[in-house]
């Protein structure tokens, strides 16, 4: 997937652990760990507001766009 969550990299630079972070945005640590893995599949923009006011971060801290290269030639424009 071309979209890549930095969220490890954020809570490094921040020294918080999973479980401060889960316990300040209000999310169970398993929850946190599927966004932090990059294995969700969406996130609540209340959960990435409270994650960027928790780290002192912008989204695009936390996610990020890498283009790949396309699969059978098939466009997922819409």
């Amino acid at each position: 997937m071309p979209i890549v969550v930095n969220l490890d990299v954020m809570m490094a630079k921040r020294k918080i652990s999973s479980g401060e972070l889960a316990e300040i945005i209000g999310i169970s640590p398993a929850n946190l760990s599927i966004l932090k893995t990059g294995k969700a599949k969406a996130i609540r923009f209340s959960t990435l507001e409270s994650i960027c006011q928790a780290l002192g971060s912008q989204p695009g801290d936390i996610l990020e766009y890498k283009a790949g290269p396309k699969e059978g030639g098939k466009s997922d424009a819409r």
